[in-house]
């Protein structure tokens, strides 16, 4: 899908420009308020989620925009096949809420129901990472030049697991490493466990819990642009523009198979 990768550096800086006004709320005695869900939005959401949709539109007028918060209220576009941007402009809310430093700003393209292109911004860490499927996924530190990333084989010491937060069962969890020779469990917010497994740090995320697709799909394109998968319980690929656009129970692995 390299003919869309035009679209990166747009991709970054929107990213940027959503996570440099993230961070200026962050640093402020700033409202929560709840959806219709009862989860929580801050101004940070919506003012992220207004600056990438609206660079969006400029970058491509004809393609539309599924974004979280304009998704609460209702305002889902026909998507079908043809391609369409997910948003999810502030995916961590409770890690914001608590000041943890764990959440990011995410942004994909998604193609015939694949996540084709993918920005991760971690405002809080001045992080990005990127992935083009069938090209690479890189990480930048700190505002330097990016750097390419991939998963790791399973080190001889055992897998190394990546664990929601706050989200999950534990009962599952169990019942899916059951014989498999253990290193570790890691703990992360947000959409942080694909960029994890991407840049090798960790081999397999279960998640046994709901997700939405904005959730999902800007880590989804960097982990498979570097070397990863994201299947289904059953083993088939996770896909995008279903109806609804709520995720099933997922496995994004690393090195693992």
């Amino acid at each position: 899908m390299t003919q869309y990768a035009e679209f990166l550096p747009a991709m970054v800086a929107m990213a940027h420009d959503a996570g440099a006004r993230i961070m200026e709320i962050y640093r402020t005695d700033f409202q929560v308020a709840r959806k219709a869900d009862d989860s929580p939005v801050t101004e940070a959401d919506t003012a992220a989620e207004a600056i990438i949709t609206r660079a969006l539109r400029a970058l491509t007028p004809h393609y539309p925009i599924v974004a979280e918060e304009a998704a609460s209220r209702g305002e889902l576009p026909d998507v079908g096949d043809d391609p369409f941007w997910l948003v999810d402009p502030l995916d961590g809310t409770k890690e914001f809420l608590n000041r943890n430093g764990e959440f990011t700003v995410n942004i994909a393209l998604i193609v015939a129901r694949k996540p084709v292109l993918g920005v991760i911004y971690v405002p809080a860490l001045d992080e990005t990472f990127t992935g083009i499927a069938g090209t690479g996924a890189t990480r930048a530190r700190k505002g330097g030049t990016p750097a390419p990333i991939s998963v790791r084989a399973v080190p001889t010491d055992g897998v190394t697991v990546l664990a929601s937060r706050r989200h999950g069962d534990p009962d599952m969890l169990a019942a899916f490493l059951k014989g498999r020779a253990l290193a570790g469990i890691k703990n992360a917010g947000s959409s942080l466990k694909f960029c994890l497994l991407a840049a090798g740090e960790a081999d397999v995320y279960p998640r046994f819990g709901n997700t939405w697709e904005w959730d999902t799909a800007a880590g989804h394109a960097i982990l498979l642009a570097a070397g990863g998968l994201v299947t289904t319980q059953d083993g088939a690929p996770l896909g995008y523009a279903k109806n609804p656009l709520l995720n099933p129970h997922f496995i994004a692995w690393g090195g693992l198979r």
